[in-house]
């Protein structure tokens, strides 16, 4: 069993591309969809009107993975981070020091819902899955950063073929794709400090989630007597760290947490 584990963005788009085209062996492509109120609308518009399109002409099996509890009920990360019971943050908010904290969101809604639906069609330590992770040449340092499975084997494509992300997208556009955004969730505190002036200016409806989002975190750590967390590194509240009269964008592109590889920054 081959699969790619597709996160939406570039490098993944091209490997559907290459996949499309016979030049990779990869048949499966699975991407773990943390929750339509959590993933950025703009990935789950273009997996839907152009990713998921192009791989059926092409033969590929997209298939798009829930997160599914114990009891049989589906969860997203966002249901998760509001649950009034949830003590622990699963995304990696930042310190007042402006450092990330510890996450568990790649684990628990991308790594592990992959695993179940490997392990639900044969994978076992003794046949494991192959797994194909979009890491460019120019993120070569993202590369074994996560601890292998027993259920599967860790490849990657892009790597083996010696392409960066501006070859993945002429590859993307070369097929007569547009190229896709970058993919993460809309209030990921990994995001870059352009990408939330972005945000403000252009996806306000996006921006009062993410600032409604921050207040409840807080108000549940403040509940438990706990310091207050933030969504970006400058230890004040996102309103405050992202004022409205600042909005000029930079040419400046920091290193985020995207989900183009499909393991978030894993």
């Amino acid at each position: 069993m081959k699969v790619i584990s597709y996160g939406g963005g570039v490098q993944s788009t091209a490997l559907l591309v290459l996949a499309a085209h016979r030049e990779i062996d990869y048949p499966t492509f699975l991407f773990a969809n943390v929750g339509n109120d959590s993933e950025h609308p703009a990935t789950l518009a273009y997996i839907r009107e152009v990713a998921s399109p192009y791989a059926n002409r092409a033969g590929i099996d997209l298939h798009q993975l829930n997160r599914v509890r114990r009891d049989g009920a589906s969860e997203t990360l966002m249901q998760r981070l509001n649950r009034p019971d949830t003590r622990s943050i699963p995304i990696p908010v930042r310190m007042a020091n402006g450092a990330p904290g510890r996450r568990s969101c790649t684990a628990d809604f991308k790594i592990r819902v992959v695993g179940r639906w490997l392990r639900e069609h044969g994978a076992t330590a003794i046949e494991p899955a192959t797994v194909g992770i979009g890491i460019s040449l120019d993120e070569i340092h993202r590369a074994n950063r996560r601890r292998c499975e027993p259920h599967e084997q860790i490849e990657y494509p892009l790597l083996d073929l010696r392409l960066r992300r501006t070859d993945c997208e002429r590859i993307i556009e070369e097929a007569g794709l547009p190229v896709p955004p970058k993919s993460s969730c809309f209030f990921c505190p990994f995001r870059t400090v352009d990408a939330w002036r972005h945000q403000r200016r252009h996806e306000p409806k996006l921006f009062a989630l993410s600032m409604q989002l921050e207040e409840t975190i807080n108000k549940r750590r403040a509940a438990l007597g706990r310091d207050a967390v933030y969504l970006t590194r400058y230890g004040r509240p996102l309103a405050q760290a992202i004022p409205a009269e600042d909005l000029t964008d930079s040419t400046a592109d920091e290193e985020d947490g995207s989900c183009d590889s499909g393991w978030c920054m894993t």
